[in-house]
């Protein structure tokens, strides 16, 4: 959008499904690359940013059936929004490394995908009104059942999404999937089923070449 600050920077997200370990991985990725000398913004979705972290709340946390697909796709756009003003936009522009846990294609896959045949409607308020991808993509991928018993022992309070059950979780996976499918030069898809070490370990590595 024309109002955007220039793209300087470098924009990664991690992706993957509740309980993969995405947020882990994320914040791995950024200690490592600090420690090589990059200057990195650690940041996350939906949230962010002050008004981001607001709209978070009303997202994440209640009754699974406390708001429609529909109405969250507006929620999660505005968060998206204020977020991309407030904090990504200005960290590209200054040539800083922003390292984003989930950005839009989540909502591809939550709104769009698993919860409805809304993904015509996510992709046409995105290019209207974010009109920013990320550089790449890391999507750790793992198990469903697994992946849904490790989100849900973390107890985190923010368990509106896992409260949908197994079904939800697969449903989710699939959608991930295809996604990377879509767009093979944008996606790198990690096993997430190793130790948290092993898969720091291939993230760098990927990481590495990609600076390279």
């Amino acid at each position: 959008m024309s109002d955007e600050p220039a793209r300087k920077g470098l924009f990664i997200s991690f992706e993957g499904i509740d309980g993969s370990g995405k947020s882990t991985q994320a914040r791995l990725l950024a200690e490592q690359l600090r420690a090589e000398g990059h200057e990195v913004v650690l940041t996350r979705e939906p949230g962010g940013s002050p008004g981001a972290e607001e709209i978070r709340a009303l997202v994440l946390q209640g009754d699974p059936d406390r708001w429609s697909a529909k109405t969250e796709i507006l929620l999660f756009t505005a968060a998206r929004r204020d977020h991309l003003e407030k904090t990504i936009g200005p960290a590209l522009a200054a040539g800083r490394i922003v390292i984003c846990d989930r950005f839009a294609d989540s909502t591809r896959v939550y709104q769009g995908a698993a919860r409805g045949d809304l993904r015509a409607k996510v992709d046409d308020l995105h290019d209207v009104m974010i009109g920013r991808e990320p550089d790449l993509t890391f999507l750790i991928d793992m198990d469903p059942a697994q992946s849904l018993s490790r989100g849900l022992a973390r107890n985190s309070g923010e368990d509106r999404f896992e409260d949908f059950g197994s079904e939800f979780q697969i449903k989710l996976r699939d959608g991930f999937l295809a996604l990377a499918k879509e767009h093979p030069d944008r996606f790198q898809i990690v096993d997430g089923m190793r130790d948290e070490d092993s898969v720091a370990a291939d993230i760098a590595a990927r990481m590495d070449a990609v600076l390279a």
